[in-house]
């Protein structure tokens, strides 16, 4: 593995809302929970987890973010739980030191505020986990790599609720951003880092 520098995991959207019985389910994220907890655990103070949370009424959202939740008006603020916007308990007893980054699109790095953190604390590499791999971890990734960091994806530690979707997104990053990315396994990052 080149060398990765000062680095930070990014967790996306670990929340109950993908891990438990909504409409937003994602079934493999039971599958992949032990790798998150494994890196945010080993290494909870570079850890820095994202939550996707949708506005209170579809009608406070902008442009075709109105539509979207038009459609998907039961995972709105209004009529979902709050709690359910909570990371999975198991991660989010790493907080602190640990943090928490909340977004409104798919992307983290829409506000600036996370490529502003990163930047001050002289971050050269972030390596996602996470889910959807086909949606919000495909915005995180190139989004980092738009803003020059090195990236990592643990690929036994990225789900998403379509196999098909999910195959095609770690073979379209790991064929054409190889330069920029590389694909690891968790077991074999966590080995890396240890002896640093």
């Amino acid at each position: 593995m080149r060398d990765i520098g000062n680095w930070r995991h990014i967790c996306v959207d670990a929340q109950r809302m993908f891990a438990e019985d909504t409409p937003w389910h994602v079934p493999w994220m039971s599958r992949v929970l032990p790798q998150l907890e494994e890196v945010s655990c080993r290494h909870a103070e570079r850890t820095i987890f994202t939550r996707f949370m949708t506005p209170v009424q579809a009608e406070e959202a902008v442009g075709g973010w109105k539509e979207y939740y038009r459609k998907w008006w039961m995972m709105t603020g209004e009529h979902l739980p709050r709690d359910l916007f909570e990371l999975t308990p198991s991660l989010q007893a790493v907080v602190p030191p640990a943090r928490i980054f909340d977004k409104l699109t798919y992307s983290p790095w829409v506000d600036g505020r996370l490529s502003s953190c990163l930047k001050c604390e002289v971050v050269k590499t972030v390596v996602v986990t996470g889910g959807e791999t086909d949606v919000c971890v495909l915005a995180t990734v190139l989004g980092a790599i738009d803003r020059g960091f090195h990236v990592i994806m643990l690929s036994d530690a990225v789900c998403s609720g379509a196999d098909e979707t999910h195959d095609a997104a770690v073979d379209l990053l790991g064929g054409r951003f190889s330069v920029q990315l590389d694909l690891m396994k968790t077991e074999d990052f966590l080995s890396e880092v240890q002896d640093w």
